[in-house]
């Protein structure tokens, strides 16, 4: 019986740390915008609120601002209105880069879950 219990809670912590290590962490947006190339072409999650946001026909933009920054968020499946708390997983991109300046870093939206005001 002992060693039943012990292989269950073994099995237990063993699929919990699977679990975690499948899905990105959550990040900031500061850290994004401080080093785009640390996380270029790489699945990050956001949790921030709505300032502006742009569609037409299910695709659009929208930028969202974490309260240590903002970044432009690229969506296929229309966008959440102003004001709207979301959570965003997706892939970074970045654009131009100047003087070590990035400009134009976006995360493309992969999934998305929308808490109204």
């Amino acid at each position: 019986m002992f060693f039943i219990r012990k292989c269950a809670g073994f099995l237990g912590l063993a699929a919990v740390t699977l679990l975690l290590t499948a899905c990105p962490s959550e990040t900031t947006i500061s850290k994004i915008n401080g080093d785009p190339a640390r996380y270029r072409e790489k699945e990050v999650v956001v949790v921030g609120r709505v300032t502006d946001s742009y569609g037409v026909m299910g695709t659009g933009a929208y930028e969202l601002d974490d309260g240590t920054g903002r970044i432009w968020v690229a969506a296929t499946r229309g966008v959440p209105s102003r004001g709207s708390r979301v959570g965003v997983k997706g892939e970074v991109h970045t654009g131009l880069t100047v003087s070590g300046r990035n400009f134009g870093t976006i995360i493309e939206e992969t999934d998305r879950r929308v808490r109204t005001k």
